[in-house]
C-alpha cells in the first residue's frame, strides 16, 4: 500500500487506516465479536493499513484491550493512535483534562495496549474547566518521557458549531492555535467524507499550510456511503445511528442519489470497484497529508477499504462527485 508521512512527528503509515471503534462501541453491540475483530486487525496490517485508531473511552477500555492483543504479536507492523480526555459514565460522557489524570490515563492505555510507546496520542476533547494549554503541556511531558511519539487533536463536536451558526471548525482552529504555542501538533482528526465535506472549507487548508496531518474520521459516512444499508431497516438501540438525524428512514431514502452517484463513478473503474472505495479515494485525493480512517470489524470490509488506496480518480470523477447533491438531514 502507498504510505503517507504526516505531521511534525514524521509519522509514516499506510494511506488508509483502520478505525477500531466499531469493534467494541457505538455500533450494533450484538454484532461485535472479539476474535472476528482481531482477525480484521491482522488483515489490515497484512494489507498495509498500519494506522490503528482507538481510544480509552471506546468500550470503555475494551477497544484498547482488543488492539493490545494484536500489538502484542505485531507491534513493529503497526502505528497506534489512541485518545485521552473523555470519561464514559452510565448515561453521559464528560471531559477530563487535568494534567494528573492525563498522565495516569496514558499509563493505563500503555498497559492495555501492551506497548511501551503510543505513536500518536490525541486529545479527544478539551476540558472546559481546564485551560487547554495545561492539558497539552501534560501530553507534551509524555513525549519528553518517551511514552508518546507525537500529539494530535480531535475536532470539536460538529453539532454545537452547526447550532450556533459559526463556521463548523472555528472552535477547533482556535484550540489548535493555542496548543501549537506549547508543543507541535502532528495530526488533527475530524469528520470528512463525500456527505460531510465541511473540513475542506477551513480546517483542512489550515493543517496543510502548517504541515499537520489530517486523519479523516467517518470517511464512509457511518456506513451510509457503502450503499449496504437499507432505508427503514432500523438500528439496534445501542447503535449511535439510531439517534442520528441522517439515518431516519426518510433521510436515508432522500440521500440515495449520493450513493447512486458513487456507484456510477465506480462502474467506470471496473465491475468489482465499489461505492465505498470511490468514497475513500475521494478523501485520499484531498491531499497527501490526508489519511482516511474507516471503521470496520470484519476482514472483508478491511480488505475492500484497503484496496481503495490503489484507486485513482480522474478529474472527471472528482468533478462528478463534487456535483453530487448535498446530504439532507443535518443538524441545521
Amino acid at each position: 500500500m502507498e504510505r503517507r508521512t504526516i505531521g511534525a512527528g514524521a509519522l509514516a503509515m499506510g494511506a488508509v487506516g483502520l478505525g477500531c471503534m466499531p469493534m467494541s462501541w457505538a455500533y450494533s453491540g450484538s454484532r461485535q465479536r472479539g476474535d472476528e475483530s482481531l482477525r480484521a486487525v491482522h488483515r489490515a496490517l497484512d494489507l498495509g493499513s498500519t494506522l490503528l485508531d482507538t481510544a480509552d473511552m471506546y468500550g470503555p477500555f475494551t477497544n484498547e484491550l482488543l488492539v493490545g492483543r494484536a500489538l502484542k504479536e505485531r507491534r513493529a507492523d503497526a502505528l497506534v493512535s489512541t485518545k485521552v480526555g473523555l470519561l464514559v459514565g452510565e448515561q453521559h460522557v464528560v471531559a477530563n483534562g487535568r494534567p494528573g489524570y492525563v498522565k495516569r490515563a496514558c499509563d493505563a492505555s500503555l498497559r492495555r495496549l501492551q506497548t511501551d510507546v503510543i505513536d500518536l496520542y490525541q486529545l479527544h476533547r478539551a476540558d472546559p474547566e481546564v485551560p487547554v494549554e495545561e492539558t497539552w503541556g501534560a501530553m507534551a511531558e509524555l513525549v519528553r518521557a518517551g511514552k508518546v511519539r507525537a500529539l494530535g487533536l480531535c475536532a470539536v463536536g460538529a453539532r454545537g458549531g452547526r447550532r450556533s451558526g459559526a463556521r463548523l471548525h472555528d472552535a477547533t482552529i482556535r484550540q489548535l492555535h493555542r496548543v501549537q504555542q506549547v508543543f507541535p501538533v502532528s495530526a488533527v482528526e475530524a469528520e470528512l467524507s463525500v456527505w460531510s465535506p465541511e473540513a475542506l472549507d477551513a480546517l483542512l487548508p489550515w493543517c496543510e499550510a502548517r504541515g499537520i496531518g489530517f486523519l479523516a474520521a467517518m470517511p464512509l459516512g457511518n456506513g451510509f456511503l457503502t450503499g449496504t444499508l437499507t432505508p427503514g431497516e432500523g438500528f439496534e438501540p445501542d447503535d449511535m445511528r439510531a439517534r442520528h438525524p441522517r439515518f431516519t428512514a426518510e433521510m436515508m431514502a432522500a440521500n440515495q442519489p449520493i450513493v447512486v452517484g458513487l456507484r456510477r463513478v465506480a462502474r467506470r473503474h471496473g465491475e468489482h470497484v465499489t461505492a465505498a472505495q470511490v468514497a475513500l479515494a475521494w478523501v485520499l485525493a484531498q491531499g497527501r497529508h490526508v489519511v482516511p480512517v474507516p471503521g470496520a470489524k470484519q476482514e472483508r470490509w478491511v480488505t475492500e477499504n484497503a484496496a481503495a488506496a490503489g484507486l485513482r480518480l480522474t478529474a472527471e470523477d472528482l468533478s462528478e462527485v463534487a456535483e453530487l447533491p448535498g446530504a439532507l438531514g443535518s443538524w441545521d
